[in-house]
């Protein structure tokens, strides 16, 4: 009796290609993994490199060769940095290490202090026999220590690759321009005006956001250094730049490092301190939110503030503080695109475009899309 075989649908050479194309997606992934800090380090040289770009654009519109703008910048970010640098950093060295050392004593002295005796007092509950003590107020605050001197650890971790930023971002800005001209012109002619749009509308918005960040931290580590020098609160210097440097995190870093400045004023200068303290730091965040972040974020990034967090909180578990760090420009760069892709499928589908109201930032206005590039001509209508 003849048997009849049905042939199989997928070929080989198909189920190759998938096995191939999934374990180099892995590999990748694994990849990214790995060296995760070093693409964040990468990343934010490249933010810096955007920022530098654009003060270098300012000059050559004023009539500068763009090889002299990028000498005038480069030179003068440096003279800057080692400005700053003379004035703060031996002042910041000592103050560091000095509250390095009394960091011990200042949680004791934390420990003893009135208002958590009373809290303590208040919200205790006796020992009962043969029971283990509930968590006293003193063991909470020691506990609640730890994420924070996580948290400056990585501070200091983004502190130590500095230089490596620096000097990526100053080879950015001299070679960056001409890969990506090179890379441009390697795309299909159909193609390079969605790319170049897209490069561009990123470049100013990542610009115009890290210019603006720049100023908010700056404003952060003026207003809370004057804040804690008025007040005689202890390395006043070192704490207003790291208060600063919190900026960089939107929400979350200002809300941790102003509670750690709070618990040291309450171990150091007591309760009316401390209250004093929480009260400037609720003050400067309805600033910073209400009026300086709107000022950058509404007229650059157009990102919403939920998105934002979100951003953060994935971002900063997949690569720390420098994640955070990033993760707003990131985040903006990748609205941008999905702009992009929407709208061109809107024209494919011949649908109007999405009102301002609805994208959540300006109109994206498209060119027609030539024939070949899978679009459809335009109407002689």
């Amino acid at each position: 009796m003849a048997t009849s075989s049905t042939r199989s649908q997928v070929s080989f050479k198909t189920a190759f290609t998938v096995c191939f194309a999934v374990v180099i997606t892995a590999a990748l992934v694994g990849f990214a993994y790995v060296t995760r800090f070093i693409i964040a380090v990468s990343m934010v040289a490249l933010l810096l490199a955007v920022a530098l770009d654009h003060v270098v654009s300012v000059l050559t519109r004023r009539g500068l060769k763009r090889g002299l703008a990028i000498g005038v910048v480069v030179v003068g970010f440096l003279a800057v940095l080692v400005g700053v640098g003379l004035l703060v950093i031996p002042s910041l060295v000592e103050q560091g290490k000095e509250l390095a050392n009394q960091a011990p004593g200042l949680l004791d002295r934390l420990k003893e202090s009135r208002f958590l005796q009373t809290v303590e007092k208040n919200l205790g509950e006796p020992r009962a026999e043969g029971k283990a003590p509930p968590a006293q107020a003193p063991e909470l605050v020691q506990g609640a220590a730890k994420p924070v001197m996580a948290a400056v650890g990585g501070a200091l971790t983004v502190v130590t690759a500095l230089v490596s930023i620096l000097f990526l971002a100053i080879f950015l800005v001299i070679f960056g321009g001409d890969m990506v001209e090179k890379a441009l012109a390697e795309t299909l002619p159909s193609r390079r005006e969605i790319y170049e749009r897209v490069l561009e509308k990123t470049y100013h918005s990542l610009g115009g956001y890290i210019l603006g960040l720049l100023f908010i931290c700056t404003c952060n580590a003026v207003l809370t250094t004057t804040f804690l020098a008025l007040t005689h609160t202890p390395f006043a210097l070192a704490l207003g730049i790291l208060s600063g440097f919190s900026s960089l995190v939107p929400y979350a870093g200002p809300t941790v490092v102003g509670s750690a400045i709070t618990l040291l004023a309450l171990g150091t200068g007591g309760a009316w301190k401390a209250l004093l303290t929480a009260g400037y730091f609720i003050l400067y965040g309805q600033l910073e939110g209400q009026i300086l972040g709107p000022l950058v974020w509404k007229r650059t990034v157009h990102i919403n503030p939920l998105l934002t967090l979100v951003s953060v909180l994935f971002f900063g578990e997949f690569a720390g503080i420098i994640g955070a760090i990033l993760a707003v420009p990131a985040a903006a760069t990748l609205q941008i695109i999905t702009r992009e892709l929407l709208a061109l499928r809107r024209q494919r589908l011949h649908l109007p475009p999405e009102p301002p109201e609805i994208a959540g930032g300006p109109s994206v206005k498209t060119e027609p899309l030539p024939a070949e590039a899978g679009g459809h001509p335009p109407s002689p209508h």
